[in-house]
C-alpha cells in the first residue's frame, strides 16, 4: 500500500490557507478517484482507494501542522509502510512561486516545521515529497500569520492550476515514476 499524506491544520478557520495546500491536494485526489477521506484513525482522516494503479491510503493528519509526525509515524507503523518506496508527503513551500511544484525523492525539512516533525518521528528523510509553492512571505509580515493566511483572488487561480498539476504528479509518483514526475514538474512556470 502507498501512503499519501497531505499536510495542513484541522478546523474550519484554516480551510483555504497557505499552510493547508496538502489537504487541498488530498481532497482533489479523493474527489477525482471517488475515495472517501472521512475515517478517523491514527490521529488523521484517512481513506483507501486506487491511484496510479496502486492501492493507496490518503491521509490528512489532524494533529496540527507542527505535530504531523505523530500521525504519520502511527500510519507507517500500522500499515508497515516502507518510507523509501511507499510514502509521499504533500505540503506548502514559501520558497516557490504560487502554484509551482517541486518533487524530491528525499531531502531536508527546508525549515518547514511539519516536515521537521515527520523526519524526527520517522528517523530519516529518505521519502518522497511534493512541495507546492505558496509564494514568498512579505518582508515585514510574521511567518505564522502569512502561512495561516488566505490566498488573494488572483493567487487562487494559480493555486488551482498547481493543485491539478499536483494530482497528476501524485499519480506518477505513486505508480513508480518519480523520475518522470520530477522531469515534468520541477521546472519554473513559463512566463505567459
Amino acid at each position: 500500500m502507498f501512503l499519501v499524506v497531505g499536510l495542513g491544520n484541522p478546523s474550519r478557520k484554516y480551510e483555504g490557507t497557505r499552510h493547508n495546500v496538502g489537504f487541498e491536494v488530498i481532497d482533489r485526489i479523493a474527489e477525482k478517484y471517488n475515495i472517501s477521506v472521512q475515517t478517523r484513525a491514527h490521529r488523521a482522516l484517512v481513506g483507501k482507494g486506487i491511484l496510479g494503479g496502486q492501492n493507496v491510503l490518503l491521509a490528512k493528519p489532524q494533529t496540527y501542522m507542527n505535530l504531523s509526525g505523530e500521525s504519520v509515524r502511527s500510519l507507517v507503523d500500522y500499515y508497515k509502510i516502507d518510507i523509501q518506496k511507499d510514502l509521499l508527503v504533500i505540503y506548502d513551500d514559501i520558497n516557490l512561486e504560487i502554484g509551482q511544484l517541486r518533487i524530491r525523492a528525499k531531502g531536508s525539512a527546508g525549515g518547514h516545521n511539519g516536515m521537521k516533525n515527520i523526519i524526527a518521528h520517522l528517523g530519516g528523510q529518505e521519502f518522497a515529497r511534493l512541495r507546492i509553492g505558496v509564494g514568498e512571505k512579505p518582508e515585514k509580515m510574521d511567518l505564522a500569520d502569512y502561512v495561516t493566511g488566505h490566498f488573494s483572488k488572483g493567487e487562487q487561480g494559480l493555486m488551482e492550476e498547481g493543485y491539478l498539476a499536483a494530482v497528476c504528479a501524485s499519480e506518477r509518483i505513486v505508480s513508480g515514476n518519480i523520475g518522470t514526475a520530477m522531469n515534468e514538474y520541477n521546472q519554473k512556470k513559463k512566463e505567459e
